[in-house]
Formats: structure tokens, C-alpha cells, sequence
């Protein structure tokens, strides 16, 4: 494989001072074969002084460049980088005629056959430096230009791109040229889509996905489009600038590695989100949250675009912030930041307290490589926080002015941290250069400890900060029901300052049960409750009024279990305690699974662990006894996976796969049949008629991956070995895809099948290696999150682990994940020995 280069910050920073690019015009055909397409580029830039440059392509044939009418010799191509030698300042035009290859792994121009139906699809994605996988470019997000695209064709599909679209005949499609865009912005998704289309404000919309998903689109296509009109309707009212683009599609994609991508006026979504099977309401709030994240990216990402990725943090803590209280206010999901604090506040969190951790918006971001690591907990989870702590701080009202002058300043332009600071400290007087070197430079997360003085008639609540960040809290002070011992009654909430001036005042009254810093999860920190507090939620949680005070407490149970001061099995008896009597889903999904995947399967040792899948079985029975009226579909589905999940004995699920329902429902659909299937193949209690009787039933993309799962996860030394070989093996023309290659990693370790698997263990550290050497760091992102023997927990893993970063190099990507797997491995251990 020929060497590829990352870019420079000093590379780009140098050719940024160099050229101003003007415009772009692309052709692609997409009717040259099954490996191949063919892509003509003509960039029009200019130079401001006599030098050299490049620009970057990664073909699979560079047929051939000129330069001002001139012809370049294609042999002069580096790796991914052509010369553009003794350019003289002025005006050019550099022309590049290429081939270039479909991906299966989700990067550059990913081409996918659907197996339902046999029709193909393609789509790019081209963050975060891939789109010289699809045409020559100056491949930088400061080096803006207008993008002119025609798409060749087969006769049948239809064509998306940033632009609205027209077919002129011949299979040949015309995109309106776009404003000012990065190259990593530029999208096209190509094929037979099943398109809903409407207009809003004058503009088009669309929402389109494979013709096999037609009919669960077209079931939620009024509620997409209900939150799409919604969430648009609001950011104008909170931004001065109008959407900036002339359509507005989103396209749910096949084997899309990210949840979506901001591309302007055609943003790209994993098609999981047209619905096959039933869900949660609370995976219903995702989908939305998702589609107003992206939607935010129209302004902070799209229209003011980061000068480098540095300030990635511009583009997701924004969306992450702007998703969330966006739906809230223009939706009917009016409970997302507790989803927010029960699932993507933990990710924050753990990112935080790695060795990886790195500033929410960091100074050393070197290269495109580096880069491509930042967008994790911290840039979306933490940045967000830190913006919900901004607001409570700064107020709406002057955080909203702020950031219209910085749209303003910007528009169709590039902006770094030092250029939003000053958009913000010209709506305010407080002083938020030092609010961001605070909560921006650096890293690590606080912690809050509580303590209460208590004396006849009154009681006084100090909060020790271990940690540098100022933080506005709201205190929430909670009473016994004296009518209902189960529940608690909210006294008062008042907001103080962390660290305080003086010292804390006495509050009148007796002694509160419970005293919640946070208690509104306005601030990114750890708490830790005093004695009395603790005892009482470890009673009483589920009598806590709020669902986002509840969200507070499970994290800080959650955080005390990691950090050893809470024995795992109090944990789980917690939950078994007060997961019944819980009505919000995002909490009770939370609750459960870091209950199974991080408690019964890492924090316990193996001993330990049939007796916490007992725990988790009957709290899941519980919980289905429990909404056998029907009225809570939502928590019933939720109990019905986790007893899947966690059953030991096959009996009684294989009973529901037989009699395709669950005892007073659900109906197994496809996504809990293929559940079960894979569980019964963990307990050794189905085989590969079984698993090939279901693909014949479903032989859907999502079949296909479900039988590679559950192959993967026969307890037998064949299905092993045929596993790894799919995954890890070194013939390029057997490569599984980015989806297929997840979905046997997901099988192929478990805990019940530790003996069977030990001597992969070693192996994997040479082999994930190879792989993501061979085939780049989308596999390399699967490899280490998926492929790694997260169940063997002990000091051997870990010293194989400890060896293969420092003798194996393994790639930027796969080096980052085996980072935060070892941590989380030496973490687990702590646990299990405290």
C-alpha cells in the first residue's frame, strides 16, 4: 500500500497563506462498475505568491493533470499527495482525471447492495480529510470554495446532493452550485431511494432511505418531519442569521459509521433510524435529538466552519448543547437532558478520567490524525455541559447575542475559540476569557462533596471543590413524605457558587433526608452526597420526585462504583430495589445496562457473576410483571431485552423464539428474534441450521449482520476460528464491511465462553494490529471498541495490552482505543479487588 500523509497544522496553516480557492467543478460516474468510479475535478484557485504546493487524491488510477492547459506527470503522485511545483502567483486552473474506489468501510464513497432486493446505493462521507477518496482537492476546512457537482448515473436511481438537483437526461444529474463550504462538507448519495418530499418556508424538503426500509419510512415520515419543521421553526427564532442553504434532505444511509454528518442541505444518518422493529419512546427522542444536533451544524459547523480541528469542539459541544434544548423547547420530548445526563454525561465522564483525556478544546492538535481522535465524551458530552454551565452562568439571553455576532463576523467564513470568546464577551460583562481558560484549557473532572452541619433548628451545606473549575449549582433539599414513607418531598432549591466567597449561610429548619448538589445537572462534575443523604437514596431513590435529580443520583452511584466506593453488589441491589417503581425509560435502560455490561460482566469477578445475572433476570421479570397491563410498552420492550440478555438457561427464551411472542407480548420481531438467537447461540443451545433457517426469514442488511453475530458467537472451536478469520483475515477480496465486521466482533467474545476463547486473547494484539494497518481507521475504531476481549479482566490482558503499545505501533486510531480499553481494564480490576 502506498504511504499515505496526514496534514500538518503548520502544512495547512502555510498553503492557507498561499491560496484562495475559488470553485470547484466535479464530475463523477457512477456507472463504470462494482469497484470503481471515475471522478474529473477542475479546481479553480489562485496564488498569492510564487511557490510550491500540493493537493491531495488517493485513486486507484491517476490518469492524468494539467495545470493552466499544461500537462503534471501523474508518477510525480506521493502517496496521496501531487506536487504542484514553481507555481506562480495568480490565477490557475489544475484539472485531474481519475479512478478511484468504493469503500466498504463507511469512509470516502461507500457503495452497499442491499440483500433484501439486490439495488445498490452509494454515499459519501467525507470527514474528516476523505475526500481525496472521491476527488482531487486542497483537502482543508479553511480553504473554502464553491462546489459545482454533476453525478452520472444508472438510468434508474436518483441523485442527492448539498445542492438541489435536476436529472437532464441520459442519467446524468446537475447540482446547484453551494455558497462557501469546506471540502470535508461536500456530499453526494447516489441510487434507487424511496423519497417523501414537502416543502417548509419556501424551501424543499426531503427525507429518503432504500427502497427495502419504504415502509417503515413512510410510517414515521409525518413525525420526522413534524421534529425537522419544529426544531427549524426554533433555531430561527434563536438565530439572526436564515438557514443558509437552498434544500434541506436527510438521507438515512446503509453501514454509515456515525450517527449522522452535517453535510449542508443533505445531511446523511445511519439508516437504524427508520425503525424495522419496535422501539422506546426514549429511542424515538434520540432519533429527534439527532436530527436537531445535525440540524444545528447547519450554523455552527456549516455556515461558520472551524479554521482547524482544534476547535472541533465549535462544531459538536454546540449541536450536542443546541440538540438537546432545542427539543425540549419546540418538541413533544421535554425530558431530554435527563437522557442526556443518564447516557452522554457518563461518556463524558469517562473519557475525562483517562489517560487520553485531552481539553475540550485542546492547543496540540498537530495533524488530521490527531484530530480524527478528538471526537469522543469530550468534544460532544463534556463541551455541551460546559455550555450548559456557560448559560447558567452567562444567562440565555446574552449567550444568544453572543453567539449571533459570531455567526455574523463569519458567515460563510472560518473562526477559531479566540473568535468566539470575543463574539461572546461583546453581549456581557463577566469576564468569559477566563470562564474559558477554566472550562475549555483544561481537563479532568471535579468533584462536589457534600457536607452538612446540623443543630437544633437549623442546618448549614458546605461543598468541597477538589478541582480548579468555578461552578453555579442548584441544591435541591428534600423531606421525607410523612404520608408515604416512600417518597420524598421537595423543601427548596437554591442555586450557589462553587468556591464560595464566605462561608456557607445557615438554612433554617430541621436536618433535610437528602441534599442534591446538582440537583438540576447544570454543572460537569462528580458529587459525592454526605452520610445521612446517602443512606436515604440508597433506601429511597425511586421516591425522588424529579427525573433529572434521579439521573444525578444514579451518576453519582455509577462514579462510586468506578472509583471503589461502592461495592458493585450494593449497586445492583439498588437498582433491584428501585428500577420497579421507575417510570422515566432513559433511566431505567441506563440503569440496566451499565448494570449487565459493566457490573455483572467487568466489576465482579466470573464467580460472582451468575449470581448478579439472577439479580438481573428476576429485576427484569419484575419489571415485565409489572407492565402486563400494557400501559408501559416502552419498559416492558426495555425488560424483555435485558431478560434476553442476561438469561442463563435457555428455556424460556427459546420458548418465546418458538411461539414468536413473549407470554402477554410483545410479538418478537425481527430485532428481538435475532436477540434471542444470539443469546441461545452463547448457551450453546442453537446451531447453524437455526441461524441459517432465520437469514432465510429475514435476509435483510440487518439479518445478515444478526447472523454473523450469532455464528460468532457459537460456543464451538470452529465458529471461533471462522469468526476471527473474517475479521482479522489478510485476503483483501474477503474484507468484511465496517457493519459485518462489528457484528462478529460483537459475538465473538463473552463471558460464558472465557476458556474457549483464551487463546485468541493474545492474538488479538497482533492481529487488530495488522488489520487496522491494512485497512484504516474505521476498522481500526471497530477493532478496538468491539473486537476487544473486554471480559477478560486480569493482570495478563493488561500486560499484553501494556506491551503491544509499546512495541507493536499500531496505528493513531487503534493506539487511541487500546489506550481507554487498558484503562478501563486496570479500572475493572481495582474494582474487583476493592
Amino acid at each position: 500500500m502506498a504511504r499515505m500523509s496526514v496534514l500538518t497544522r503548520d502544512e495547512a496553516q502555510n498553503r492557507a497563506q498561499l491560496l484562495d480557492v475559488h470553485r470547484y467543478t466535479v464530475e463523477l460516474d457512477l456507472t463504470t462498475g462494482d469497484e470503481t468510479f471515475d471522478s474529473r475535478t477542475l479546481i479553480r484557485f489562485s496564488a498569492r505568491t510564487d511557490a510550491d504546493t500540493f493537493v491531495e487524491i488517493k485513486p486507484a488510477e491517476l490518469r492524468s493533470v494539467t495545470l493552466d492547459g499544461e500537462p503534471l506527470d501523474a508518477a510525480t503522485l506521493d502517496g496521496n499527495r501531487l506536487p504542484l511545483k514553481n507555481l506562480a502567483a495568480g490565477e490557475h486552473e489544475l484539472s485531474v482525471d481519475a479512478s478511484m474506489r468504493y469503500s466498504r468501510t463507511g469512509e470516502g464513497m461507500h457503495r452497499f447492495t442491499d440483500p433484501t432486493d439486490g439495488e445498490t446505493y452509494v454515499y459519501t462521507q467525507l470527514f474528516l480529510d476523505d475526500v481525496q477518496r472521491v476527488f482531487a482537492a486542497f483537502d482543508q476546512p479553511d480553504l473554502k470554495a464553491v462546489f459545482e457537482l454533476g453525478v452520472t448515473a444508472p438510468q434508474h436511481w436518483t441523485v442527492l446532493a448539498n445542492g438541489v438537483t435536476e436529472h437532464t437526461g441520459g442519467g446524468v444529474w446537475r447540482a446547484a452550485p453551494t455558497p462557501l463550504i469546506s471540502t470535508y462538507l461536500v456530499a453526494v448519495a447516489a441510487g434507487p431511494w424511496h423519497s417523501v418530499r414537502t416543502e417548509h418556508r419556501g424551501l424543499p424538503f426531503g427525507i429518503h432511505c432504500r427502497r427495502s426500509l419504504a415502509p417503515y419510512l413512510d410510517a414515521d415520515a409525518d413525525e420526522l418531519l413534524d421534529i425537522t419543521r419544529a426544531c427549524f421553526d426554533r433555531y430561527h427564532e434563536k438565530f439572526e442569521e436564515p438557514y443558509p442553504f437552498d434544500s434541506y434532505d436527510q438521507a438515512f444511509v446503509p453501514e454509515f459509521n456515525a450517527g449522522a454528518m452535517e453535510n449542508p442541505g443533505l445531511v446523511t444518518f445511519r439508516d437504524e433510524f427508520v425503525y424495522r422493529s419496535a422501539v422506546t419512546d426514549t429511542e424515538r427522542q434520540t432519533r429527534a435529538m439527532v436530527v436537531a444536533h445535525e440540524m444545528a451544524h447547519m450554523w455552527f459547523g456549516d455556515l461558520v466552519t472551524l479554521t482547524w480541528w482544534d476547535d472541533i469542539w465549535l462544531n459538536e459541544s454546540f449541536a450536542e448543547y443546541m440538540g438537546y434544548q432545542t427539543l425540549t423547547e419546540a418538541t413533544r420530548f421535554t425530558d431530554t437532558w435527563t437522557d442526556f445526563g443518564v447516557t452522554r454525561k457518563p461518556w463524558g465522564y469517562d473519557a475525562d478520567q483517562r489517560p487520553s483525556t485531552h481539553p475540550v478544546a485542546p492547543e496540540n492538535v498537530q495533524d488530521t490524525a490527531s484530530a480524527l481522535l478528538n471526537f469522543d465524551g469530550i468534544s460532544y458530552a463534556k463541551g455541551a455541559s460546559a455550555l450548559r454551565q456557560l448559560v447558567a452562568w452567562l444567562g440565555e439571553k446574552d449567550f444568544l447575542a453572543g453567539i449571533n455576532t459570531h455567526f455574523r463576523r463569519h458567515r460563510f467564513g472560518n473562526a477559531r475559540l479566540a473568535d468566539f470568546i470575543d463574539s461572546l464577551a461583546s453581549a456581557t460583562e463577566r469576564d468569559v476569557h477566563a470562564w474559558a481558560d477554566a472550562w475549555l484549557r483544561t481537563t479532568g473532572v471535579d468533584t462536589l462533596t457534600a457536607s452538612v452541619d446540623s443543630r437544633p433548628g437549623q442546618w448549614t451545606l458546605a461543598l468541597d471543590r477538589t478541582g480548579e473549575r468555578p461552578h453555579r449549582v442548584t441544591v435541591g433539599v428534600y423531606d421525607r413524605d410523612l404520608h408515604d414513607g416512600r417518597s420524598l418531598l421537595l423543601r427548596e432549591r437554591y442555586e450557589t457558587d462553587v468556591p464560595q466567597d464566605t462561608a456557607p449561610e445557615p438554612h433554617t429548619g430541621t436536618r433535610p433526608a437528602l441534599v442534591v448538589p446538582n440537583d438540576l445537572d447544570l454543572t460537569y462534575a462528580k458529587i459525592r452526597l454526605d452520610d445521612t443523604s446517602l443512606e436515604t437514596v440508597l433506601r429511597g431513590l425511586s421516591g425522588i420526585p424529579d427525573t433529572l435529580t434521579r439521573a444525578v443520583v444514579w451518576n453519582t452511584l455509577r462514579d462510586m462504583v468506578r472509583d471503589g466506593e461502592l461495592a458493585p453488589a450494593d449497586h445492583l441491589a439498588t437498582a433491584a430495589a428501585h428500577l420497579p417503581e421507575e417510570t422515566d425509560l432513559a433511566l431505567v435502560q441506563g440503569v440496566l445496562a451499565f448494570a449487565s455490561v459493566h457490573i455483572a460482566d467487568r466489576y465482579l469477578t466470573p464467580d460472582q457473576r451468575p449470581a448478579a445475572l439472577a439479580t438481573l433476570t428476576e429485576l427484569c421479570r419484575d419489571l415485565i410483571r409489572r407492565t402486563e397491563d400494557g400501559d408501559h410498552p416502552g419498559l416492558r420492550l426495555i425488560a424483555v431485552r435485558h431478560r434476553i440478555d442476561t438469561a442463563a438457561h435457555p428455556d424460556a427464551i427459546a420458548a418465546w423464539l418458538a411461539e414468536g411472542i413473549v407470554p402477554g407480548g410483545p410479538e418478537l420481531d425481527p430485532e428481538l428474534r435475532w436477540r434471542v438467537l444470539a443469546r441461545l447461540a452463547v448457551l450453546g443451545a442453537t446451531d447453524e441450521a437455526a441461524i441459517a433457517a432465520e437469514l432465510e426469514r429475514d435476509p435483510s442488511a440487518t439479518g445478515q449482520e444478526g447472523a454473523a453475530r450469532c455464528r460468532a458467537a457459537l460456543p464451538d472451536e470452529d465458529a471461533k476460528a471462522r469468526a476471527w478469520d473474517a475479521m482479522f483475515g489478510s485476503d483483501d477480496r474477503a474484507d468484511l464491511s465496517n457493519y459485518l465486521f462489528t457484528a462478529t466482533a460483537q459475538g465473538f467474545w463473552q463471558p460464558e465462553q472465557a476458556d474457549l476463547v483464551r487463546p485468541y486473547v493474545a492474538r488479538y494484539f497482533k492481529d487488530a494490529v495488522a488489520v487496522a494497518a491494512r485497512r484504516g481507521p474505521a476498522i481500526a475504531e471497530a477493532a478496538g471498541r468491539w473486537a476487544f476481549p473486554v471480559h477478560a479482566v486480569d493482570a495478563e490482558t493488561l500486560k499484553l495490552g501494556e506491551k503491544c503499545l509499546r512495541k507493536a505501533d499500531p496505528i493513531p486510531a487503534l493506539r487511541r482505543k487500546l489506550v481507554d480499553q487498558l484503562d478501563d481494564l486496570g479500572r475493572a480490576l481495582r474494582v474487583q479487588q476493592a
